[in-house]
């Protein structure tokens, strides 16, 4: 095995860990008094959109000094940024709906973030494989851009109508938010592992 392939290999290998860690410190997370243990899905489900939106954020700050620069290197991160928030945004749908469930006793769908959030996974997938069929390095940088700042711009404007704005932060409960930031840290690397494979991908081109 050639020394790529060794260090792709030991690359999964420290992400299955990371995976893995994200899982077990989920499972000891605090309860809450009013939801008790389910709680622990909102936990996993709050950091997985966050790290999406902090893909997203990338994939449009990095299409952004692409544009200005003209640099490889930063079309490449943006395409992979794109990817891997689009990727944490649609595994973030199922775990929204399993929240829902465990929380609510049904699902919700009316709820506007969960609209939302739908639309927005659809347009991104679509769009990402459009830019994938263009390959335009400058497109791809610029749709990144525009997508980003139509999510943010439209996620400060959605009503909450059972989703409260900042479940976590709202609460005056030192344990679970110090534990929310953990689990945020945790999956935050993980979502920077998968975007350094996307990234080696383009720039390897295989």
């Amino acid at each position: 095995m050639d020394k790529n392939k060794l260090f792709q290999a030991g690359s999964w290998l420290w992400l299955g860990l990371n995976l893995l860690a994200i899982g077990i410190f989920t499972l000891f997370g605090p309860a809450e008094k009013s939801l008790g243990v389910y709680v622990r899905v909102v936990y996993l489900h709050g950091v997985w959109v966050w790290t999406a939106l902090a893909g997203f954020l990338g994939a449009g700050a990095a299409g952004l000094i692409a544009l200005i620069w003209r640099r490889q290197a930063f079309y490449d991160w943006s395409r992979a940024l794109g990817y891997t928030g689009l990727l944490f945004w649609l595994t973030y749908l199922p775990l929204s709906l399993w929240a829902m469930q465990t929380n609510w006793n049904g699902l919700f769908l009316a709820e506007p973030r969960w609209r939302l959030a739908l639309a927005f996974a659809i347009s991104g997938l679509v769009l990402q494989l459009g830019l994938v069929l263009v390959n335009r390095p400058a497109l791809t940088a610029l749709a990144n851009v525009a997508f980003a700042g139509f999510l943010f711009g439209t996620l400060g404007a959605v009503e909450n109508v059972m989703h409260p704005s900042s479940p976590i932060f709202d609460s005056d409960a030192r344990a679970i938010q110090v534990f929310f930031l953990g689990l945020l840290l945790l999956t935050l690397l993980a979502g920077a592992q998968i975007a350094y494979h996307f990234y080696r991908r383009s720039i390897i081109r295989v």
